[in-house]
């Protein structure tokens, strides 16, 4: 079973979305007679261009004319408490019970986002990635999937005689540590405006904004960038503004997926995913990226032999979701 299977494609369709807090991403998804899937159609959309969820799969269902698919699979970052997703990021409010009704269906699930990729992920080789440090892959650990987007996302794969087993993980929302005297200055200035400091505060899309403001409080000059994107961009170019947030950045993010690595154990390796990363992939190789990794005291000739990889997220969440509906939720 797997994603890149070129088994026949049968009659059966489900559609699974990979919902963030700035795009939706949807597909409709036809099922392998091995049991993978293959998207038939893919298309994004803008959160902020609609009133709600159910809004942008109606939408898609009229573009893709699909609908009768009445089967839904959700990833999205955060978790499910009493019918609603619970996330911060999203713009809208999802009560999974509305979303049923509007889409006139029984059969719709949901799934935290980072497990639906790492769902994805452990189906899959290691094609088409970038191989930051370490060495091969110990498919008999754990590894561990990462990645600031809107947030930060991140979970487990456990393997289990034969099988895997995903944890979602909301390491996101850990209290952030810092790890140099740098650090520890920025994260005052971010608790004189936050009484509660997570992780993702400076390590996300937003965050590189967030600790632009502050490095630029700091050294007590005009802030420059106003998004995410013209920060990395500008950081290419080699504007030393930019440059330092996000050196800043990859390097207290390596400190981080260490952390998460020695916390679950997974020695089998990291893949970092997410928005941002891919985008500043040569400025992240070149950074204190791994020597922040590796910086854990008598644990670093462990983490030395972990490998760290870079990959395109693209479809992979879609798939992912559709994988996880499929074993899960199906009849």
């Amino acid at each position: 079973m797997g994603i890149d299977s070129r088994t026949k494609v049968s009659t059966r369709r489900l559609i699974a979305a990979d919902v963030g807090g700035t795009h939706a991403r949807i597909a409709l998804v036809g099922v392998r007679d091995g049991g993978g899937v293959e998207i038939l159609r893919h298309e994004k959309y803008a959160c902020a261009s609609f009133a709600g969820l159910a809004d942008i799969f109606e939408t898609f269902r009229r573009a893709a004319d699909a609908e009768s698919v009445d089967a839904i699979a959700v990833a999205c970052a955060g978790f499910v408490v009493e019918g609603e997703i619970v996330n911060e990021n999203l713009p809208w409010l999802v009560s999974i019970p509305e979303l049923c009704r509007r889409l006139d269906t029984r059969r719709l699930a949901v799934v935290n986002d980072f497990k639906a990729l790492a769902y994805a992920l452990s189906r899959s080789g290691d094609d088409g990635v970038v191989l930051l440090a370490g060495a091969a892959t110990d498919v008999t650990l754990p590894t561990l999937a990462i990645g600031p987007g809107t947030g930060l996302g991140s979970a487990v794969c456990i393997p289990d005689r034969g099988r895997t087993v995903v944890l979602a993980t909301e390491a996101g929302h850990a209290l952030l540590t810092p790890g140099n005297e740098l650090e520890i200055e920025l994260l005052r200035v971010f608790r004189s405006t936050e009484p509660y400091v997570k992780t993702e505060f400076p390590l996300s899309g937003p965050g590189l904004l967030n600790l632009h403001r502050a490095l630029a409080q700091l050294r007590g000059v005009q802030v420059t960038f106003d998004t995410p994107a013209s920060i990395t961009d500008a950081a290419k170019r080699g504007d030393a503004a930019a440059l330092e947030t996000v050196r800043v950045f990859c390097g207290w993010l390596g400190s981080v997926v260490g952390d998460l690595v020695l916390t679950y154990g997974a020695f089998g390796g990291v893949r970092l995913a997410g928005g941002v990363l891919p985008q500043i992939g040569a400025l992240l190789a070149a950074s204190d990226f791994g020597a922040r990794f590796l910086d854990k005291g008598p644990m670093r000739p462990a983490l030395e032999r972990v490998p760290v990889r870079l990959i395109e997220h693209g479809q992979l969440g879609i798939a992912g979701a559709a994988l996880w509906y499929l074993e899960n939720e199906s009849e």
